[in-house]
């Protein structure tokens, strides 16, 4: 064993540990797992934030350099490309981009798998194949035949695919949309999400059994985010509850917002507002306001928000009165405020509760995120 293969092992034992010991890794397989997977044969040149940059700058940080495997080895998401296109290995100083693929913070990845409750023989869809790291540790757990990926990136599907072969996992990979799923390898026990979508796909729902659980998370163009468990009573049928904690992935691709120009505020209805609008801007408030306008994109910041409807061009912004309250000025076919404010007084009247109490009902004739029970407030997501 050379010396960085045996610094590597150390580091790996070392993360095992803390994740059981920080991060509540119960479950005797994956504690195993995240103790023999080498997360440094999945992440090779990666980007780190540069601090204080605006628009947010990355530097290139190249594999084997001074601190590299013990960044690998601490639980942090690593950014391995942005904006869809531009790799470590294209840049020799920092650029400017939206993050588009990383490998995830161990921590989470293996939250996930124990949340999704898997047990021996089970087949599994994993959909995101990324850098192949959460597809090893799946494969790992449950055999690399009981393992589907599917990644729609070429590029980032044939490097897992190296990484993969390299850390001795051979599980089915498919490149494609994995909002469609893989139907020749179905049907799946389990389904795992590594993308956040804002609805859930159909195609799911047919191709996970009966009894089979999805674990996703929803989002939006609010950048509200979601974890649900979900159980799939019949073909295209399936109900569940949204998790506790804070979970957040990139939204799949086809799921993403579409380009906008900066927009033009025009004069519109002025009337006071009954919510404070910075509520809309806390990890659960901007959920809240994301179900009640799914079409609508959100910019701003504390008292000053600005709502902007990508389907029919309405918009609403927020701003100080002269009295310690908030105006709201509104604009278009829908009243965008109107619908946030309702939903916002529902879920304060029921205490402002973080999503473990929201829940989900998925049938043919929609989907349905409800607070509380089944019966109480609830907003339907976009078709």
């Amino acid at each position: 064993m050379t010396t960085t293969a045996a610094a590597a092992a150390d580091l790996r034992a070392a993360l095992a540990r803390q994740l059981t010991a920080d991060e509540g890794l119960t479950d005797p397989h994956w504690r195993a797992a995240a103790a023999t997977v080498p997360r440094e044969a999945f992440v090779g040149d990666y980007f780190r934030e540069v601090p204080g940059s605006f628009p947010t700058s990355w530097e290139p940080v190249r594999e084997g350099g001074y601190g590299w495997l013990e960044a690998v080895y601490t639980n942090q998401t690593l950014i391995t490309q942005l904006d869809g296109r531009i790799h470590p290995a294209d840049a020799d100083q920092p650029v400017a981009g939206s993050p588009s693929s990383s490998s995830t913070l161990p921590s989470l990845v293996l939250r996930m798998w124990q949340q999704l409750d898997v047990h021996d023989g089970h087949r599994i869809l994993e959909i995101g194949t990324g850098t192949g790291y959460s597809t090893a540790l799946g494969a790992h757990r449950l055999g690399e035949e009981n393992i589907t990926s599917i990644e729609v990136d070429p590029g980032l599907a044939e490097r897992a695919a190296t990484s993969l072969k390299t850390a001795g996992y051979a599980p089915r990979l498919v490149v494609g949309d994995g909002l469609a799923g893989h139907k020749p390898a179905a049907p799946y026990d389990r389904l795992i999400a590594t993308c956040a979508v804002r609805t859930l796909p159909y195609p799911w729902l047919h191709q996970v059994r009966p009894g089979g659980n999805i674990l996703v998370t929803f989002s939006g163009w609010q950048f509200g985010y979601g974890l649900a468990l979900l159980t799939v009573t019949d073909p295209g049928e399936a109900t569940g509850r949204f998790l506790p904690g804070w979970t957040s992935f990139m939204i799949a691709r086809p799921h993403d917002r579409p380009p906008r120009q900066n927009p033009t505020l025009l004069p519109g209805d002025e009337r006071p507002t009954r919510i404070d609008p910075a509520t809309i801007t806390t990890w659960t408030g901007t959920w809240v306001a994301q179900l009640a306008a799914p079409s609508a994109e959100r910019i701003g910041a504390g008292d000053q928000q600005i709502l902007i409807d990508h389907a029919t061009g309405s918009h609403a912004r927020t701003q100080p009165d002269d009295h310690g309250g908030w105006t709201v000025t509104q604009r278009g076919p829908l009243r965008l405020w109107d619908h946030v404010e309702h939903a916002i007084e529902a879920w304060q009247a029921a205490g402002a509760p973080h999503q473990e109490r929201f829940g989900i009902t998925v049938t043919g004739d929609g989907q349905r995120v409800w607070l509380g029970d089944e019966d109480g407030p609830g907003w339907r997501l976009p078709v």
